[in-house]
Formats: C-alpha cells, sequence, structure tokens
C-alpha cells in the first residue's frame, strides 16, 4: 500500500518568511530555508511599482501567499515555485 507523504514529513514549509528585491528580481524566502529568485519582468505590475509600493507587502493565504495592497498584487509560494509569470492581461 502506497503511503502519500505530506509536505511536513519531507521538512518542507513554503509558507512566506521575507520577500526583497534587487534590480532585476524579485526574491522570496521561505520558512523551509529555500530562497526562490524569479524576473521581475514576470510580474509587470510589480515591475512598474516604486519602490515604496513593492515594499509594502503583507502574508496572505495563511502564510502561503504574498499580496500588495498599493497595486493589487498577488502571488502563491506555489507559482513562484513552478515559475509561473504572470498572465498577460494582468
Amino acid at each position: 500500500m502506497l503511503k502519500q507523504v505530506q509536505h511536513d514529513e519531507v521538512g518542507s514549509d513554503e509558507r512566506v518568511l521575507d520577500v526583497r528585491f534587487d534590480e532585476a528580481s524579485l526574491i522570496v524566502d521561505l520558512m523551509d530555508g529555500r530562497t526562490i529568485t524569479v524576473p521581475l519582468a514576470w510580474y509587470p505590475r510589480l515591475l512598474h511599482a516604486t519602490p515604496e509600493q513593492r515594499a509594502h507587502w503583507e502574508k496572505a493565504g495563511a502564510g502561503y501567499g504574498i499580496h500588495w495592497p498599493e497595486i493589487d498584487e498577488d502571488l502563491s509560494t506555489e507559482g513562484l515555485l513552478r515559475g509561473a509569470p504572470a498572465s498577460r492581461a494582468a
């Protein structure tokens, strides 16, 4: 009989710890020690936001998402880990 492995059993915690930016990237640190770095160009709202707007983020979805209220942008750690850029309609 196969047992389904839960994330907690393998030490994976995909909740957001911190969010920061450099000139060309969005950088998200996860609770389990991983860091996700993706091109800022994938997320036009963030790309065109001011540094102050980018800095004003909050955890969403029990820590599995990031919300920027001033620019109405929402990202999930699942989407970031999959490497999913924003849809063109965004």
